[in-house]
């Protein structure tokens, strides 16, 4: 079965779209654990799932693109981002912790963009661990599920969000560390010359 090209490209574009969609349905109640507060948490859910079927896709069907490589991390930070600042809004994160996601999410995207006219960084193991603990730590957080199983719920959301914390600070790091060594490799080394052909007789040319 053969789809479209720019199918998985298209679905990614769907994701950053939800996102404002998501932030006025979270804030709209003031987040009341009513059925808006639901939606949001559904449609956030449904939406950050798709992360993994527009790569899906794009391997399966041989389709992977530059664009792709760069729009997927942006538009699953866009939509983390928007939860983290709903909740930070809602008083239920502290703004340290918001202020940490974003400005090492921001600096990363920033960085992605300046670089990409001259090579695209795709999203590395740990940033794609990073991105599915968020989306576990975040999913939780906007279920209002205590009003189901109970307050013992927001332990579990407290240690899922450190942990989702934990993995975006260090991954972070490691980011940088690997575009700093690849920067490194890349770059002659100074003081070297290349070497002088020789004539027959071994004497300088």
């Amino acid at each position: 079965m053969t789809i479209p090209r720019q199918l998985p490209n298209a679905i990614t574009i769907v994701r950053i779209l939800c996102a404002p969609v998501f932030l006025w349905m979270l804030l709209a109640d003031a987040g009341a654990d009513g059925a808006l507060r639901w939606w949001a948490a559904v449609l956030f859910i449904v939406a950050i799932a798709t992360d993994g079927i527009d790569g899906h896709l794009a391997r399966k069907h041989d389709i992977v693109t530059d664009l792709g490589k760069l729009l997927d991390p942006i538009a699953d930070k866009v939509l983390t981002g928007f939860a983290f600042i709903g909740l930070s809004i809602l008083g239920e994160l502290p703004v340290w912790v918001v202020v940490v996601v974003l400005v090492r999410e921001i600096g990363i995207t920033v960085h992605r963009l300046v670089v990409a006219s001259s090579h695209v960084v795709a999203a590395a193991w740990m940033g794609k661990l990073k991105t599915v603990a968020q989306a576990v730590a975040l999913s939780l957080a906007l279920l209002p599920l205590w009003t189901v199983v109970g307050e013992w719920i927001h332990v579990v959301n407290t240690v899922t969000m450190w942990v989702a914390v934990i993995l975006t600070i260090a991954s972070g790091i490691d980011y940088v560390v690997t575009e700093v060594r690849g920067s490194r490799a890349s770059r002659p080394l100074r003081g070297h010359r290349p070497s002088q052909p020789k004539d027959a007789g071994g004497s300088p040319s």
